[in-house]
């Protein structure tokens, strides 16, 4: 019997996903497994071998928790921040995917290569028509 080894493709497919009227957290769920390669059957969990993933229209996500905040922290003692969902919502709606989707990768170097193959866009426009191919779902 003889093993085959996977690698990584320097040219991976692009996903095109709408999130118009999209649960926040089912929709990073997809995204996540589609940027860490979960979906193909040669799935290594370490090797990057997910495809690229472009979203569209993220204004329109849907979060069923309408009291949702948002906390970090800036390093100094004392130095706790917060800003509500809505808040968010208005200033950069497309904050909201990223952050969801960053907290389901796995955290180290591999999970920041993965979410640099995330591009996430406000409307329906974007600029990576020529990669991405008709999407199935």
């Amino acid at each position: 019997m003889k093993t085959i080894e996977t690698k990584p493709s320097p040219n991976p497919t692009w996903v095109h996903l709408d999130a118009d009227q999209e649960t926040l957290g089912r929709l990073a769920t997809k995204i996540a497994t589609i940027l860490q390669g979960k979906h193909k059957p040669e799935f290594s969990k370490y090797l990057n071998l997910g495809d690229s993933v472009v979203v569209t229209n993220c204004e329109k996500i849907i979060c069923n928790s309408s009291d949702k905040v948002y906390y970090w922290h800036t390093g100094f003692p004392g130095g706790i921040k917060s800003r509500a969902y809505d808040k968010v919502l208005a200033k950069k709606p497309q904050d909201i995917l990223m952050m969801a989707v960053k907290r389901m990768l796995p955290s180290g170097p591999r999970g920041r290569s993965m979410l640099k193959r995330l591009r996430v866009y406000v409307g329906h426009e974007h600029p990576h028509t020529a990669q991405v191919k008709e999407n199935k779902e």
